[in-house]
């Protein structure tokens, strides 16, 4: 395999876990606070087509992308108002959500989208960063994103600074993950904390599918995300939520999708099987005790039945 080859896959790795690890960030918050997000797929797929319905509706892929962001916020109202308000079963709200989703997006592509209007999309363009685009192996990668692309990063980098667990809000967020109602009778606003939580994770999930969308395929196609945003919910899992563990996570599936590609056409035969599924070995290893690390907030997925 040469440099160019490895410079490639590096540089589609990258790309990868870009949305998903921007999907992550969000969705380490929500699962912090107690909400299980499994939902976080049809945030992505929602955003996904938002954003290029927007895109191709008014030329503007910026416009498109902050459709995307609004998407998902209007998904996650509805996920916060069943897991939170109505205390709904949170994996049962999130399947079916992403089931909707699925149709929803499936439909309104063949109707809106459809006669190749979609395959038209104003998008971002990649935007090379002088001599540190050249470097070799990482240049590509790191410093030949699209604006958009840059924009996730600095996006992920302030949900993880600012809701670290070293700042108040992180602390709050922590407090009323690990146990609701002393967090209640402290005079914390459990529920509101709550959906604040899903709704981080859902507009970070609706700029990751735009992103995916406006910067990466460009296109909009039914079920694009194929899982990535289940691979989100993995890889805080896998992370033990740790900022480090979901990067190295997210980075790590993300190169695995794009061996998914990269290997066939160098020659290599493994099945596809085997590479689709080994992100889901190493996260049931992770989850499964065989890997040290922090064990999830003790309140997660525990609806709150204390005080308001």
């Amino acid at each position: 395999m040469n440099t160019s080859m490895i410079t490639e896959i590096v540089s589609s790795g990258v790309a990868f876990a870009i949305p998903l690890l921007l999907a992550a960030a969000g969705e380490s918050i929500s699962e912090r606070a107690g909400v299980l997000n499994l939902s976080m797929e049809g945030m992505m797929l929602t955003g996904a087509f938002a954003g290029v319905l927007t895109a191709v509706s008014t030329g503007s892929a910026i416009l498109g992308a902050v459709a995307g962001i609004v998407a998902g916020l209007i998904f996650g109202l509805a996920q916060a108002l069943w897991s939170v308000r109505f205390r709904a079963d949170q994996i049962v709200v999130g399947i079916a959500a992403n089931a909707l989703a699925l149709g929803l997006t499936t439909f309104g592509a063949r109707t809106l989208l459809g006669d190749g209007k979609g395959h038209d999309v104003p998008a971002f363009g990649d935007v090379h960063i002088p001599v540190l685009s050249d470097l070799p192996v990482i240049g590509p990668a790191l410093f030949g994103q699209t604006l958009l692309g840059y924009f996730c990063v600095v996006a992920i980098v302030a949900l993880t600074v600012l809701f670290s667990n070293r700042t108040m809000t992180g602390m709050r967020i922590d407090a009323v993950g690990e146990d609701a109602v002393s967090a209640g009778w402290t005079g914390l606003p459990v529920n509101r904390i709550r959906v604040v939580g899903v709704l981080v994770a859902s507009g970070a999930g609706g700029l990751a599918g735009a992103q995916l969308a406006l910067s990466e395929v460009r296109a909009f196609s039914e079920n694009m995300t194929a899982g990535m945003g289940y691979l989100a919910v993995v890889a805080v899992i896998a992370g033990h939520w740790r900022v480090t563990g979901i990067l190295w996570a997210a980075l790590f599936f993300g190169v695995a999708r794009a061996l998914q590609f990269a290997l066939p056409a160098v020659g290599v035969h493994i099945p596809y099987a085997v590479l689709v599924m080994l992100p889901y070995v190493i996260a049931i290893v992770a989850i499964s005790g065989f890997v040290g690390g922090r064990k999830a907030p003790s309140c997660l997925t525990v609806p709150y039945v204390g005080r308001v």
